[in-house]
């Protein structure tokens, strides 16, 4: 039951995807964040109340750079699902695993070998990826996705030391929120707000929906103990992209972009699986080592243990 909750999860946050990337016709990606931002920070205060948690952090400064940061990643990722094909924008958006992992190197974390070999796979496909695939006018989606990811890196790893300091995942989502609503609402204030009609106030309101609605069905699949086969099993969202991109828009993908995306997805299940604190490292990890479980998905996210990613935001 746990494998089908993820696989709902999958579904429905490429149904977001799907969703994100019609709305795209007749508004922009700042516009889209705001709506998502706004309905997640209203959800985010009920609960936050029925639970009792209290808004006040003596953490505010990494709360607000971990908004601002996921702020950033969630228009980058949904500013390339709309100049790229689907599929395409998601697994690049999946490389946040693999940048999670350089910073976690970068903080002075001791990484083993299977996770450099997980970096150089993932790096490699993403080269794949970019270089043979996309056409000249694609390469500002392509590097806007693959920034997607190095943000939505860098967001998993504030949270990380959120969570070290001990604030409660409700508490740093709120907080995410938040800020991701002030920022879209002020930079609405420099740009051009499209009027909505029943059909575009419907995909708005379907980015929001199908995004808490996958929310919740990973929460269910990340509350077995199965941990590790969640997290694999999300990357099955790839799949579905590129299923309703096939369906819908004609998305066709030669040989090239099949393997960029194997190998990109590969790198993730092994970061994943060699990352320090899971099942297959932590009997070997010093007794003084944290544990972690440092498998992400894709931005404006917040997990840095099974438990956090029951959290999750984009």
């Amino acid at each position: 039951m746990q494998s089908l909750w993820m696989l709902l999860a999958s579904l429905l946050f490429a149904c977001m995807g799907v969703c994100v990337k019609l709305a795209a016709a007749t508004h922009s990606a700042v516009e889209i964040v705001f709506f998502r931002s706004v309905l997640s920070l209203l959800l985010m205060y009920a609960l936050v109340r029925l639970r009792g948690v209290s808004l006040q952090t003596p953490h505010w400064r990494w709360q607000i750079s971990r908004g601002a940061i996921g702020f950033a990643a969630l228009c980058a990722y949904f500013w390339a699902i709309t100049l790229l094909p689907l599929a395409t924008a998601v697994t690049l958006n999946y490389t946040s695993a693999i940048f999670l992992a350089v910073y976690l190197a970068l903080s002075g974390m001791r990484l083993n070998v299977g996770i450099v070999a997980a970096l150089a796979l993932g790096l490699g496909g993403v080269g794949l990826l970019l270089k043979p695939t996309l056409h000249a006018e694609q390469w500002l989606g392509g590097v806007t996705g693959l920034a997607s990811g190095v943000l939505a890196g860098m967001a998993y790893f504030s949270v990380r030391e959120l969570g070290s300091r001990g604030e409660p995942e409700t508490r740093t989502v709120f907080y995410f929120s938040l800020v991701s609503s002030v920022c879209a609402s002020v930079w609405l204030l420099f740009c051009e707000i499209h009027p909505w009609d029943l059909r575009s106030g419907a995909l708005l309101f379907g980015v929001a929906a199908f995004a808490t609605a996958a929310q919740l069905a990973m929460t269910h699949a990340y509350a077995g103990s199965r941990t590790l086969l969640a997290a694999a099993l999300a990357y099955s969202t790839v799949v579905f992209a590129s299923v309703f991109g096939m369906l819908l828009w004609n998305e066709a993908h030669d040989g090239w972009t099949w393997l960029a995306m194997a190998l990109i997805v590969i790198s993730g299940l092994t970061a994943t699986h060699f990352s320090p604190g899971s099942p297959a490292t932590r009997s070997s990890a010093p007794p003084d080592q944290p544990a972690i479980e440092s498998s992400p998905t894709p931005a404006g996210n917040t997990q840095a243990s099974g438990k956090s990613r029951a959290s999750r935001t984009s």
